[in-house]
């Protein structure tokens, strides 16, 4: 287990060698390495190696299963990382018996990888999804291949570029006095309550956001709001942004088609969900998520 002060997916030491990604020679050279790493996935779970003295490690694909391999960045001087995407029907057997497939959802909440080790793999299930999903040219359909170790997508038809997307969330915990506003979908656990959140439209501000998406689904007004944090969010390219919104309203109205329920909570509750004592057994996300971290701010833990 481990206890860094670190929401899951922050903390990735790897260098992205960005300046150096679009030398194709160089990455050739890079890519034949003894020491080079080819992390695997087979869709959304990251190939994993149990140690002998417990614990998991990354696990690095035989040559032979290199497929289209995006360039994650270097551990250090000559130790490059790279990861594959596998077959959704592939063998696992094929490696033994010590090696899993595990998703990064599971992978956070257990707290079973130093932060590090996470944050390559969210890196790369980002990458790897997109170019799973990008494969032809949006503007003339043609197939579009990959370029700069995976950073970019060339069309030869009509020489268009495209670049992976990160789509930016905001994630509002809107105060007002001693209570916080929270809500919950349907398809959270039983019980659980977040704060409210939603996807960044074109032309708008982190601010306006929130005003908006609070506003939508809650029916509170939102005055002034402050940045407190993010968290990269590889499900499958969100870039969480926590704010700190505050409430110029208390009358709640439910938009039903975004939320099941909300209502406000007192420190005193939010202090009694995070420690897994509330009396009515309500709950909040995992300390892996950024929507706990801005109810602990909430209550000056």
């Amino acid at each position: 287990m481990f206890a860094e002060d670190s929401l899951a997916f922050t903390v990735n030491a790897l260098d992205r060698m960005a300046p150096r990604r679009t030398d194709a020679g160089w990455l050739a050279q890079q890519m034949d390495l003894p020491q080079a790493r080819h992390l695997g996935f087979i869709g959304e779970r990251a190939l994993l190696v149990l140690n002998p003295l417990g614990g998991l490690a990354l696990y690095s694909l035989p040559p032979s299963l290199v497929r289209e391999p995006v360039f994650l960045g270097s551990e250090g001087e000559e130790k490059p990382i790279f990861a594959s995407l596998l077959p959704d029907d592939q063998d696992l057997a094929m490696f033994g018996e010590e090696v899993k497939a595990i998703d990064l959802r599971s992978l956070a909440m257990q707290s079973v990888l130093p932060p590090p080790m996470l944050g390559v793999l969210a890196q790369a299930r980002t990458l790897l999804h997109w170019h799973s999903t990008h494969r032809f040219c949006s503007r003339c359909g043609a197939p579009s291949e990959m370029r700069d170790g995976g950073y970019r997508r060339h069309c030869p038809a009509c020489a268009a570029d495209h670049f992976p997307r990160t789509d930016p969330v905001s994630i509002m915990l809107v105060t007002m006095g001693d209570r916080c506003l929270l809500g919950r979908q349907a398809r959270f656990a039983p019980g659980m309550y977040s704060a409210l959140a939603g996807f960044i439209e074109p032309g708008e501000t982190i601010e306006e956001a929130a005003r908006r998406e609070v506003f939508e689904e809650a029916g509170i007004r939102v005055g002034e709001v402050r940045y407190h944090s993010s968290q990269p969010w590889p499900f499958p390219a969100n870039l969480m942004i926590g704010v700190l919104a505050e409430g110029l309203s208390e009358t709640i109205t439910i938009d039903r088609t975004e939320l099941e329920d909300a209502r406000w909570f007192t420190r005193e509750e939010v202090r009694a969900m995070l420690a897994g004592r509330h009396p009515a057994g309500l709950i909040v996300p995992a300390p892996f998520a950024i929507a706990n971290r801005l109810l602990r701010s909430f209550i000056g833990a």
